[in-house]
Order: structure tokens, then C-alpha cells, then sequence
């Protein structure tokens, strides 16, 4: 799971029991009829799901850094797994690999100048992405806010142009937030989430850059500026026409005011007749990198698809040379993907197939910004996004969490409610039929400190109005350091926890009606 980056909206995460998923009993009534799950999640195993980790986070793979040649050996082991279950390719082409474009940007140098005023990167202003132009007029959009009736767009033209927004919501007569029309802030007044709100926004509108102001967190963004400086540190993403490169600065009160010297008073969008001239300097190195995509054809709705997901990347090696082996971070959900789709096989080499398709997604650079599910999801999906019924996304389901405590035979649920009354209702169904897990709703409040919602692949889905359940097991002491290895996985958890992910997915896949969506995505 991936750590938190700076600017990027973004977004770590990972259980001992003999407790089995399922009973004598009912692996007694599931040899009685082929027609039932129970047959075949019981060929989701201990044994199998162990013997994969051992290989797929053995020191052969280094580690599976985005990139670098571990994680090659890792998409070369998924590929030859999915040809021996007989389950093709996703792309028409026949390929398993979906490429993943991805550069890394060296920090970059340079300055700004507002007429005529020269303002340094990494003082008053702060960009990871290289970016030159001029401009002789800025527009002031305020919030940079776009929600229902309101909007600071409404009546400003910002193709081309660089848009100026500052950090919060407004405020009414009476001192409420306009938005919620209560004393409650929305979601525009978290970073985390609202910078990429507002970036998104003003790219759809046209803009060529966004100067952004929130004195708040400047200087935990400068510091962290200075650490990459310090220590010679790119940051990796996806890569970009430069043509259509859009750019985005933080910036501290300093050049906010120099631009507008009322700007925390005035909420009023404006043209700001200043010239901006921009130099910033950056090279930038491309890395290849892929995605492993596989599908099963449904018997009856061919045409919409159960993303099945789990990142397939770690964070390689130290400095020092010691392995990040990655097997509860994300071993444990690339094996629960493996053995998930192995049963749905079997289902289907029994004529029990799945009603609608299974994509089974395997994403690069999670740990680097969850890219590889972005690349899928904004901008080259190989199913249509609208047919997409639900996502399930897999990440860090082998060990037990030691801050937790009640019963080890438990499981993190996120987000099964956030868009969809039916999909949460329809997973605590099957729990109940079938499991028996404790589904622990701990991350899931949205005052949740960790953000834990915002930070694996199923959100790139989420973002998209497509239903998700992020299943996880919560942090631990060898979250992303050398010690996450094979041995510390609890195996019978990990077997308990895959056939809960199988049985919410057979739900899905073969209920009469799709998930229904009933709220609105954030």
C-alpha cells in the first residue's frame, strides 16, 4: 500500500487462527451439489496461496520496485499463472501486459516572476513537474469550486489561461460553510481529497496552470521539498504530452499577495492584469512499466465487468541492500487475486461460469501513486467504465493488525457504503451466509486521521462513480521495511479473508441486477 506523497492525491496499509472459512458441515452440503460457491471457494487454500507467496516475495523478486527488474520477474509470474489457468488476456491483442507510460521528473529548478519580480521554487512557490510560459493576465477564481448551484467559474473564461484559487469554502451571511449550510466543512476543505477536486476542475475548463494558495500546509510541503532536494529525489508519474502538460504551483502568502494583495478577504473571481513569466527547469527519465490484466468471460451479461484488483509492485531494495520482500504489502493480495480466479475457473470449466465478466487486475505503482490503476481507470480503461459494476480491491490481508483487539478473525472493510447502500448490504449478507468474519468498519469513518479511503487502487475506481470495497488487515511493525516476509503471514486468516473476497464477487457477478449506485462519488 502506498504511503502518502506530497501533491499527489494520494494516498499503507496489512493478521494468527486455525478458524477455517468453512465447516465440515458445509463442505458436506458442497460436495452434495455442484451448483453452490462453497465448492469451489474451498479450492482457495492455505497451502496453495502460501506456496505462491513463498516465490512471489522471495528475495528473486528484489523486492518487485516499480520499473526495475523484480518487478518484471513479478508480471512474468502472473502471466505464466493465468496461461496455466487457461484465462486469457484482457486486451484484444492477446497481451497480458497492459504498458503503463511512467517518467521520473528530477526535482526541478528554476523561479517565476511577477511583472518583473522574481520569485524562487522552493521559497515562495513549489512544483515538482517542470513548466515554462507567459502570461499577461491571471484569473482569480476564487475557491476554485465547482458544487451544485455553486460555482466560481460561473462567469470567468480560464481557457489558456492560469487560474489563481485559494485554500477553504465559503462562508454565508451567518458564518456557515455555503456548501453544507451548517457549521460542517466539505470535502473542499481537506487537501488530501480537494486539491485534486480543484486541479481536475480547472483542467476541464481549460486552464493551463493552477497557482494555489494554502498558507496551512506550505510549509509542510516546503519541507518536504527540501528533504527530496537534499537527498536527490525524483518523483514518478505518469507521463505527459508535453504539449498538454498542465502544471500546478503552491504557493505561500508572499506571491499570493503580490498578485492580490486582498486575496484572504476577497472571494470575488476577477482578471488580474499582472504578466507571469514562468521558468522551470526539469529532466525528466521514462520507465516501463505494466499492468497484468486477465478476464473471464460472463455466461450471460458478457458486457459488464467485476474489477477484481491488487497492486503487484513493492518498494524494492534499500540503500543498504536489504529486500523488501512486500508479502503482506501487496503478496497477500497478488496470491488471494490468483487463487480467487482459479476458482472462478473452475466454476466455469463446470458450467457454473460467472454471469457477468471478472477482470482480474493486477496494477503497477501503487507504492509510487497508485499510477498503474490510474492509467486504467482516466485514461486507458480496457473495459468501458460505465459497464463496470463494482470494484474489489485486494491490499494487505495476511497478518493481523497489533493495535487491534477483540478477534483475530477479522478483516478491514472501506468504502462498501460510500457510493452504494446495495453493495455493503450485499457484502454483510455474504459474510453472514458464508464466512462469518468480523468486518471491522474502523477506517472507514470519514474523520479517519490515516485517510486509509484515498490511498490504494481502489480509489482511481471510486473517483469514477464505480462501487468499491477495499479490503485490509491494517498496518503493522514490518509495514514497508525488510521484515515483511512470508514466514510472518498467517496463512488460515489469509485463506478466510480470499474466500470472503470470492463469495462477494460471485454475489456481484451473478445477482440478477447490477450494483445500484445511490450516492454520489467525492
Amino acid at each position: 500500500m502506498k504511503k502518502l506523497i506530497i501533491l499527489s492525491i494520494g494516498l499503507a496499509m496489512a493478521c494468527n487462527s486455525s478458524q477455517t472459512t468453512v465447516s465440515d458441515g458445509n463442505k458436506t452440503v458442497a460436495t452434495k451439489s455442484a451448483q453452490t460457491p462453497e465448492t469451489f471457494a474451498e479450492t482457495i487454500t492455505e497451502s496453495e496461496l502460501k506456496e505462491h507467496l513463498y516465490t512471489y516475495a522471495s528475495d528473486e523478486f528484489e523486492g518487485r520496485e516499480t520499473g526495475k527488474p523484480g518487478q518484471k520477474k513479478a508480471v512474468e509470474y502472473l502471466k505464466a499463472a493465468y496461461e496455466k489457468l487457461g484465462i486469457p488476456a484482457a486486451q484484444k491483442n492477446g497481451n497480458y501486459y497492459q504498458e503503463v507510460p511512467l517518467e521520473v521528473s528530477e526535482l526541478p529548478i528554476g523561479s517565476l516572476t511577477i511583472d518583473g519580480t522574481e520569485y524562487a521554487l522552493g521559497e515562495n512557490f513549489l512544483t515538482f513537474s517542470k513548466a515554462q510560459g507567459t502570461f499577461n493576465t491571471i484569473i482569480y477564481a476564487g475557491y476554485g469550486i465547482e458544487e451544485g448551484d455553486y460555482s466560481d467559474y460561473k462567469n470567468i473564461d480560464v481557457n489558456g489561461k492560469v487560474v489563481l484559487v485559494k485554500s477553504g469554502e465559503p462562508l454565508d451571511s451567518n458564518g456557515n460553510y455555503l456548501l453544507s449550510g451548517t457549521s460542517k466543512k466539505s470535502i473542499w476543505s481537506n487537501m488530501s481529497e480537494s486539491l485534486g477536486k480543484r486541479l481536475e476542475l480547472a483542467t476541464s475548463k481549460g486552464a493551463k496552470g493552477i497557482l494555489y494558495y494554502d498558507e496551512t500546509n506550505f510549509s509542510r510541503f516546503k519541507s518536504r521539498f527540501q528533504w527530496m532536494k537534499n537527498n536527490d529525489s525524483g518523483r514518478m508519474e505518469l507521463a505527459k504530452d508535453e504539449a498538454d502538460q498542465f502544471f500546478n504551483f503552491l504557493i505561500n502568502a508572499k506571491l499570493a499577495k503580490a498578485i492580490l494583495p486582498g486575496i484572504q478577504s476577497d472571494d470575488k473571481p476577477k482578471k488580474i492584469a499582472k504578466k507571469l513569466d514562468i521558468n522551470v527547469r526539469s529532466e525528466n527519465d521514462g520507465i516501463q512499466s505494466e499492468n497484468v490484466v486477465a478476464v473471464l468471460k460472463g455466461s450471460e451479461k458478457p458486457n459488464e465487468y467485476l474489477v477484481i484488483s491488487s497492486h503487484l509492485d513493492h518498494i524494492g531494495i534499500t540503500a543498504d541492500g536489504e529486500i523488501n520482500n512486500g508479502a503482506d504489502d501487496d503478496g497477500s493480495g497478488t496470491v488471494s487475486l490468483l487463487e480467487i480466479a482459479q476458482a472462478f475457473k473452475k466454476a466455469a470449466d463446470a458450467g457454473q461460469g460467472p454471469k457477468r465478466s471478472i477482470v482480474f487486475l493486477h496494477v503497477t505503482g501503487e507504492e509510487k501513486g497508485l499510477l498503474g490503476s490510474q492509467y486504467y481507470a482516466d485514461i486507458d480503461p480496457i473495459f468501458p467504465l460505465e459497464n463496470t459494476v463494482a470494484n474489489l480491491n485486494i491490499d494487505m490481508i495476511g497478518r493481523i493488525d497489533p493495535k487491534r483487539t477483540g478477534d483475530r478473525n477479522y478483516i478491514y472493510l472501506i468504502g462498501s457504503d460510500k457510493l452504494s447502500t446495495d453493495l455493503h448490504e450485499l457484502s454483510e449478507e455474504v459474510n453472514t451466509k458464508y464466512t462469518n468474519i468480523e468486518l471491522d468498519y474502523t477506517y472507514n469513518d470519514e474523520n479517519d486521521p490515516n485517510r486509509f479511503y484515498y490511498r490504494s487502487d481502489h480509489y482511481n475506481f471510486a473517483k469514477n462513480n464505480i462501487p468499491i470495497i477495499f479490503y485490509f488487515n491494517g498496518t503493522h511493525d514490518d509495514y514497508h521495511r525488510p521484515g515483511d516476509t512470508p514466514d510472518k503471514i498467517n496463512y488460515d486468516l489469509l485463506e478466510n479473508r480470499t474466500r470472503l473476497v470470492f463469495y462477494t464477487a460471485w454475489e456481484v457477478a451473478n445477482r440478477k441486477d447490477r450494483i445500484v449506485v445511490d450516492k454520489a462519488a467525492k
